[in-house]
């Protein structure tokens, strides 16, 4: 009998959800607990850190404990985590209760995507991660929507919302997708991850966050400087990204099991470069918008093949594999303001020619992945 993917696909969904609903909230906690915007906004990095680097080595652990346990205690942990930030009366424990969910989070994400290239026939293994990170798209670009309609009524009920699907992820009937594999997995390591092609997977996930997605930000400071864009019309311009990637992430999938991997992946990383060119050159903001759009219909093919290689690469430790890869896309988004502000200090279009350069040496370094496929 198949194993039911539907709360793995649900479970993509919550992570970057639960993770991203604040930014709609920031006001409305910092009201709520007496605190200023700086502080609650420092809750979004006491959610991160955490997140980016224990990926490092989380994947590896389930792999030695067992998936199943690992996520179904991550379930209840990300869920206890988000009802006390429900509760918490004041911003210390908030912030406290934000890198809990963090930390969670960890343990959820990458194994759960793991966990999908062990359900799947390899036929369909391309469909099932694309639509996979449709789930997690739609959970970063809805969370600010749904997010902000709760904060109307009390931005307490977004958390409380969150531990209630979360603890329902838990329950035993739920986690049957997550295959049981500690029994085949005792000598699981980081050791195994340690060659070229991991590094090279690595390099791809900095490159690809550096180059399209972390670009966005850049993308509203343009918005606001040259156009004078307020922060509705930003919030829709830099969403545009995420559509792409929803409307596109399960079809990336096909053309995936269908053209090959790494096809795929130079296909749409090519894609990209010219895209994110496109927004250097671009004269009005509905070019930005339309362009921007066009950006992330391309990412999805990007992230479809890039993916699918991570799950299907590292059979020894899967789920170690998938989890260090995501935690380099992370550190490219920590480093992206870092590299970019200076830039457009200097002039506001000069991080898109910097973008379009990582994107394109993302693409040179898909062409390894032809000889081993």
């Amino acid at each position: 009998m198949r194993r039911p993917t539907f709360p793995l696909y649900v479970g993509g969904f919550l992570g970057p959800f639960g993770g991203a609903m604040l930014i709609a909230l920031i006001p409305n906690v910092a009201r709520g607990l007496d605190a200023s915007v700086v502080q609650v906004a420092a809750a979004i990095t006491a959610y991160m850190v955490p997140f980016a680097v224990l990926q490092l080595f989380s994947g590896t652990l389930a792999e030695r404990l067992g998936s199943r346990h690992v996520v179904r205690a991550s379930y209840v942990a990300f869920g206890t985590a988000a009802l006390a930030c429900s509760l918490a009366p004041e911003i210390w424990s908030f912030l406290g209760a934000r890198a809990l969910m963090g930390a969670a989070n960890a343990f959820l994400s990458p194994i759960l995507l793991a966990a999908l290239s062990e359900v799947v026939a390899p036929d369909v293994l391309g469909r099932t991660v694309g639509t996979f990170a449709a789930a997690q798209t739609a959970g970063l670009t809805l969370a600010p929507i749904l997010g902000g309609a709760l904060g109307e009524v009390s931005w307490r009920l977004a958390f409380v919302l969150v531990a209630l699907v979360s603890w329902t992820l838990a329950l035993p009937r739920q986690s049957l997708g997550v295959a049981e594999r500690r029994s085949e997995s005792d000598g699981a390591s980081l050791r195994v991850l340690l060659n070229r092609w991991m590094s090279l997977l690595a390099a791809q996930a900095m490159l690809g966050y550096l180059g399209f997605t972390a670009i966005g930000f850049v993308l509203v400071l343009v918005a606001s400087d040259e156009f004078g864009l307020g922060p509705s019309g930003r919030g829709l311009l830099v969403a545009g990204y995420g559509i792409g990637g929803i409307l596109l992430g399960r079809f990336a999938g096909t053309v995936v099991d269908r053209a090959g991997r790494p096809s795929t992946a130079l296909a749409g990383a090519l894609g990209c470069t010219a895209g994110v060119l496109g927004l250097f050159l671009a004269p009005s903001v509905w070019s930005l918008a339309l362009v921007y759009f066009a950006v992330g219909c391309a990412s999805a093919f990007v992230w479809a093949g890039l993916n699918t290689i991570t799950v299907e690469s590292f059979p020894e430790n899967r789920a170690g594999a998938v989890s260090a890869y995501s935690a380099f896309k992370f550190a490219g988004v920590a480093i992206a303001p870092l590299i970019y502000v200076p830039l457009f200090e200097l002039d506001g279009r000069l991080p898109f020619l910097l973008a379009a350069g990582f994107s394109a040496l993302l693409a040179l370094l898909v062409l390894p992945w032809f000889t081993r496929y």
